[in-house]
């Protein structure tokens, strides 16, 4: 990996005439929030259903569910669903297991949808027609992130200067540049487990075939700083 400690690493259009309008409650950029542990297992109990799994994913990289059923129903199968953007706001069946003697059951999903997903669990019917309808276990949060090329970008040089959407770059400034996405949209970024939300603030990247470029504070707080150019995980969110 090139280094890369002092320079940008990719034009944004810095100076720009832009769009204004970053993240409500957020308008400068600028935050104090630090990086989450992406890696960590999450697990929710509910209607005598429990069920884990990790938090983050990469795309087509997979997901394994593992949970606990009442022991009367072992033998049945064990339904995983999802909900999110992806899905249009519906659950839909994502993977499935079946109980063993004990009530253990384990599920695999091949992660190949890129989103923020609510996932729950429920036992489906003996014949197998469909899923009980009111017993699911309570949701987990999970976050599928696509592969992508990010550089960094907002050396001493430029603070002060404004973004094509109408924030000033500081040292502090939280945000990435995306050529495409509306200013404002908010971006979940993984890298090492670590994870952080951040809003688009600029356009670009124009260099090193980079899908992202990250402000200098973003890079600092992945811990990406001194590579330069490195792969990550990103996924934009829908608004709220």
């Amino acid at each position: 990996m090139p280094q890369a400690a002092t320079a940008a690493t990719g034009g944004t259009g810095l100076a720009t005439a832009g769009r204004s309008g970053v993240s409500s409650g957020n308008p400068s950029g600028t935050s104090t929030v630090v990086t989450q542990p992406g890696n960590a297992m999450v697990s929710a109990t509910g209607n005598g259903i429990t069920v884990s799994v990790r938090e983050s994913a990469m795309l087509r990289k997979g997901l394994t569910f593992t949970g606990l059923v009442p022991a009367s129903d072992a033998g049945d199968t064990i339904e995983v669903e999802r909900l999110g953007h992806e899905t249009n706001g519906t659950w839909a069946a994502t993977a499935h297991g079946t109980a063993n003697s004990a009530g253990a059951f384990t599920a695999f999903w091949p992660a190949n949808h890129i989103g923020r997903f609510q996932i729950r669990a429920v036992v489906e019917a003996p014949n197998g027609a469909s899923a009980r309808a009111g017993t699911p276990s309570p949701p987990d949060t999970v976050t599928v992130y696509r592969p992508s090329i990010a550089t960094w970008y907002g050396g001493p040089g430029e603070y002060g200067a404004q973004t094509a959407c109408g924030v000033t770059l500081r040292k502090n400034t939280l945000g990435v540049a995306s050529r495409t996405l509306p200013c404002g949209t908010q971006v979940a970024l993984y890298y090492r487990g670590r994870t952080m939300v951040v809003p688009v603030i600029d356009r670009g990247p124009y260099a090193n075939h980079a899908d992202w470029d990250l402000t200098a504070a973003v890079a600092k707080a992945l811990g990406t700083y001194v590579a330069g150019v490195v792969t990550i995980g990103a996924v934009s969110l829908p608004a709220q």
